[in-house]
Parts: C-alpha cells; structure tokens; sequence
C-alpha cells in the first residue's frame, strides 16, 4: 500500500463516544479529523468544534457520497457498527470500529466479505488489549516465561442499570439478550496471550433474573453469565459477564495460568497485580508484583509514553490504539487486530447467546477465515 501524506478522518458518533478520539489524532501528523457524523443535529456543531472538524453531517450515507475521506472512526451504539463499516470498507475506506464487530452472525459474515473485497484496513478498537498491565503480561508470554499457557479468566462487571435508561440502545443490545453480549474486553487480551490460538467452541449457562427495569419488566440478559470456552490447541477460557447485579464496577478482572507461571490481575482498589514466574521467583509459595517486572520486561510503548496517552481513555487504549491504526494504514506496522482477530474476539460471544438459549449446549464456533 503507498503510503499517504496526510489521512482525512471522520468520526461517526461524534457526540458521544466519537467524541474522545481527538488527542489522539492531534499527536498524530498523519491524520486530521476532517468530518464528524451523528444523529443528533442539536449537539453536532459542539462536536465539531471540539473535534477540530471542518465538515458536519447527520447523515452517514450522505457523509460517505460527500466527504472527501480516508477513513472512519465508528464510535456508534453496537448495532450499527457492522453495517456501518461494511458501507465504508465497499468504498474502500479504513475503518476503526468499536466494539463488538457485530451483533449477529450474519452481519458479521457481511463484514468479513466486505473487507475481502476491499482494498481498505478493518481495524476493531478493542482498546483493553492496550492497557499497560495486559500489554506486560503478553510480553511476558511471548518471552516463554508462562511457558505453555493453557487457562484463563477474564470478567467484566460493570452494574448499569441507569446507563440503560440514558443510553437506550445498551437496554436492548447489552441487557436486552440473554448470553455474553460484551465480552471482547474480557476477551480481547486473553486471546493475544494465546497466540495463534482460537476459540472452537462455547457453553454459556446463567444465573437467573432478580433484577426488573423501571418498567417492571425482568432483564433479558440474566444477572451474571458465564462462558466457557474451549480453544484449538486445547486450553479453556472462563468469561463471566455481569451488567445488572448491585456491586462496585470490576471491568478488568483477568487470571492467566500456565506449565510455568500465573497471573491474576488486582480486583479492587488497593490490590496490586500478581504473579509467578518459575524462572524469576524463588518461592513457589510466594507472588511477585506484576509491576516489578516493568524495568526489564515492558514493551517500548510504555516505557516513556507521551502525556496524550497518559490521559487517554481506557488505560491509555484509546491513544494507542489510534496509533496502530495510523500505522496499518501508511503500512508500517501490520494490523493487530484485523478482520479475522475482530471476529476470534466477537463470535464465541455471538454464539454464546444460542448455546444459553439452549440450556448450555455446547456449540461450535465458525472461523471466519473460512467464510
């Protein structure tokens, strides 16, 4: 791919979640925010203004005919993310898209077309991979010293009852489907500490419903679901989604277990990460903090991060993440999470939903290389 001089960037959701993407574009003399996109014409020119955008649109096919575009941000409720970027990708511009990739199988099965008929990069922002203590720990897989890593946990529970009744689409695509309906945060890192590895297929079973909306109607999604997921080469992942029952938020819980170390990440405020290492602890009975490995283990792009990305969302994810996209674009870098790491991440979620609805039956996940 040529590299480009300059990339034109629209946000689409450029009054909501769109609208933090900025810093990070600015520290990038790459790109410029161009254009912004939503649907609510009484807060647009407020996100223009504060996107740095020349162009405003309420109209995203509108803003696709019209704009002169590179690429675009989707930072829409979930159930547009899909169709969203497969009309983008059959113009052959770049897409970063929040998460989940989708909400169907069949959307999803779109999306992959699309980006195989295109000449553009799909780039799913999956902005927990990034932050600095799973971006630690990868690395520490990479460097062997998990050895054969071959469990892992990963949970998020993050009470929003009342974000339901603001944010309207998350009462019907978050909480609204019974099954793990956002899990990619979960996910996401644990996958990139199994590389080249897969889930092939999931059983997804419930706690029950004890929690009704303001309208006295049950939840969908029962309180607490969990996945279990078995891999290509073997190993078993654990998910726990919890979007209703009454305690304080844990959205980054995660544990990694492996022939010669461990890893379980803090689960409240005060805690430390926690690991051990065969080859670094001396005390089988005794953990080390995981950010005492920091001074030779961390990759460089935590080592002296810029202020941008300090104060950026997500742990640091939301800058980074840009970054990489910037990069796979100009084609410096590969794309770290491309259609088919989108999809690895999105659809054992997706199939989840079916294995409840069937009492926890087990089922198989498609692999979207195939499609």
């Amino acid at each position: 791919m040529p590299v480009l001089e300059k990339l034109n960037i629209a946000i689409i959701g450029a009054a909501g979640r769109g609208a933090s993407f900025r810093a990070a574009f600015d520290a990038n003399p790459m790109a410029r925010i161009h254009a912004v996109c939503d649907v609510r014409q009484d807060m647009l020119d407020a996100a223009a203004e504060k996107l740095g955008a020349s162009e405003k649109y309420t109209d995203y096919g509108e803003m696709l005919d019209r704009s002169d575009l590179d690429a675009v941000v989707i930072g829409t409720p979930m159930h547009f993310h899909a169709p969203q970027a497969t009309l983008a990708l059959k113009r052959d511009l770049h897409v970063l898209s929040e998460v989940t990739a989708g909400v169907s199988l069949e959307e999803c099965r779109d999306l992959v077309t699309a980006q195989k008929a295109s000449k553009a990069v799909y780039m799913m922002a999956e902005n927990y991979t990034y932050m600095k203590p799973n971006v630690l720990v990868r690395e520490l897989v990479r460097r062997g010293l998990f050895g054969e890593v071959y469990y892992a946990e990963g949970e998020y529970l993050h009470e929003l009852k009342g974000l339901n009744e603001v944010t309207k689409w998350r009462r019907r695509w978050q909480t609204g489907i019974d099954g793990i309906t956002y899990g990619t945060h979960s996910l996401g890192p644990i996958l990139q500490w199994m590389p080249g590895d897969r889930v092939i297929r999931v059983s997804c079973e419930g706690s029950g419903h004890h929690y009704r909306d303001p309208r006295g109607d049950h939840y969908e999604n029962q309180d607490t679901c969990v996945m279990l997921a078995r891999t290509s080469r073997g190993g078993l992942i654990k998910i726990r989604l919890d979007m209703l029952s009454e305690r304080p938020h844990a959205m980054t819980n995660y544990s990694l277990q492996g022939t010669k170390g461990c890893y379980e990440s803090a689960r409240s405020r005060g805690e430390r990460h926690r690991i051990w290492l065969a080859e670094l602890c001396e005390d089988k009975n005794a953990w080390k903090d995981l950010m005492d490995l920091e001074a030779d283990y961390m990759p460089d792009i935590w080592r002296n991060p810029p202020e941008e990305a300090l104060k950026a969302g997500h742990g640091g994810g939301d800058f980074f993440e840009v970054l990489d996209f910037v990069n796979a674009i100009t084609g410096k870098n590969p794309c770290p999470i491309g259609i088919h790491e989108a999809m690895d991440m999105t659809l054992p979620g997706l199939v989840s939903q079916a294995s409840i609805a069937r009492g926890g039956e087990w089922l198989d996940v498609p692999d979207s290389r195939a499609w």
